[in-house]
């Protein structure tokens, strides 16, 4: 499993709207992506404008495939609610409970 790690500073006065783009916007886009597992977003209760959103992947190659095919899609819905341009890693996720659960409904 791999996850994208997308870490975003939101317009404090854009805070909810963020939070409803996500939802009602780009998780259906997610949902429909090719290898596309969970995703888990994350904002600060003392920093109204911290905001991570963790993406999990089947494999490395499905969240590339996303990346170039999609995630400019993405932030053109975030655009408006974003100071910047989000920062990005990569990680290969080597424990999770999440990915035990998974791995044995598949089984």
């Amino acid at each position: 499993m791999f996850t994208r790690i997308v870490d975003c500073t939101v317009k404090p006065e854009k805070r909810e709207e963020f939070k409803q783009t996500i939802t009602n916007e780009v998780l259906p886009i997610l949902q429909k992506q090719p290898g596309f597992v969970d995703c888990i977003t994350l904002t600060s209760d003392t920093d109204p404008e911290r905001a991570v959103a963790l993406s999990f992947w089947k494999t490395k190659a499905d969240a590339e495939r996303y990346s170039r095919e999609n995630y400019s899609r993405i932030m053109n819905i975030l655009e408006p609610v974003l100071r910047n341009e989000p920062r990005i890693h990569g990680y290969n996720v080597e424990h999770s409970t999440t990915h035990k659960i998974a791995a044995g409904k598949a089984a």
